[in-house]
């Protein structure tokens, strides 16, 4: 057993610099983490002040995030694209994006588009009578429509958008590209995934999502493509192929002539109000 007195001064004076460096240490590495922690701090929320003050502010969800501040808080976290907000300005994303210290690329303007023009052209399977919501209904043996594409018509999209860019006619949605935002609410919540955006300068788009072949078309809807492929035959620009018995348009191509609106005999592309 040692005692306190066989030990020297010495080693008590070697042992107490030892435990003094040893608490300076830790004590100096505490004040620096807390430094370079507020430092950081600091920076990150003028940051990202800078890109909420930047972002649109429609708080509309679009995004994915509850709102602007989460879509921001994302952003500089590196968790997020600008692509994936389709309200913000240009002018402003690219001054978001020099905020960011990252790269963008340029974004054409779009609007969101309702691809079916059947609502009361297209044949009932049956009378609803339950929940008027077209997800509601969509559960039930996929909607009341003989076509699984079709626009239910109970305005589920209509009831979402933030901008009332939405109306129900003939018991098919319609969007009013003025008002829209493009934000994407409309997309997400539309249960047969009809709508889409194109650009905001296109100039028609096909009214139809079904894949059917025409003779399955034709005893379910009155305004359903049966995929003839007139469009594209005459199509001076080649700017429309068939894919899986439907037009797609290529819009980077198209001229806006207008002669797929002629030509096609279920009058299925029609012209975009501008």
């Amino acid at each position: 057993m040692v005692l306190l007195s066989d030990i020297s001064i010495d080693t008590l004076t070697k042992v107490g610099i030892v435990a003094a460096v040893f608490c300076g240490l830790a004590l100096l590495l505490a004040i620096l983490i807390l430094v370079i922690s507020r430092v950081c701090k600091i920076e990150t929320d003028e940051k990202l002040e800078k890109v909420l003050e930047k972002l649109a502010g429609a708080n509309c969800g679009g995004c994915g995030c509850s709102g602007c501040a989460g879509f921001a808080e994302k952003l500089c976290k590196g968790e997020s694209s600008l692509s994936d907000c389709h309200v913000t300005s240009p002018e402003s994303k690219q001054e978001i994006a020099e905020i960011l210290g990252v790269e963008i690329k340029n974004e054409e303007r779009t609007v969101a588009c309702v691809m079916c023009s059947g609502g009361a052209n297209a044949v009932d399977l049956y009378d609803y009578n339950g929940i008027t919501t077209c997800v509601y209904q969509a559960q039930l043996f996929n909607g009341s429509k003989m076509c699984n594409e079709g626009c239910l018509g109970f305005g589920t999209c209509m009831n979402t958008c933030p901008e009332h860019a939405i109306s129900i006619k003939d018991n098919v949605a319609s969007v009013n590209p003025d008002a829209c935002i493009s934000c994407g609410l409309c997309i997400n919540s539309c249960p047969k995934k009809l709508i889409e955006r194109i650009p905001a300068k296109a100039s028609v788009y096909v009214a139809c999502s079904s894949h059917c072949k025409g003779k399955e078309v034709i005893s379910a809807c009155k305004a359903g493509c049966i995929g003839c492929g007139l469009c594209v035959k005459n199509c001076p620009a080649g700017a429309i192929i068939m894919e899986n018995n439907l037009p797609k348009i290529d819009y980077t191509k198209c001229t806006g002539c207008l002669t797929c609106t002629a030509k096609c005999p279920r009058k299925v592309i029609k012209v975009r109000a501008q």
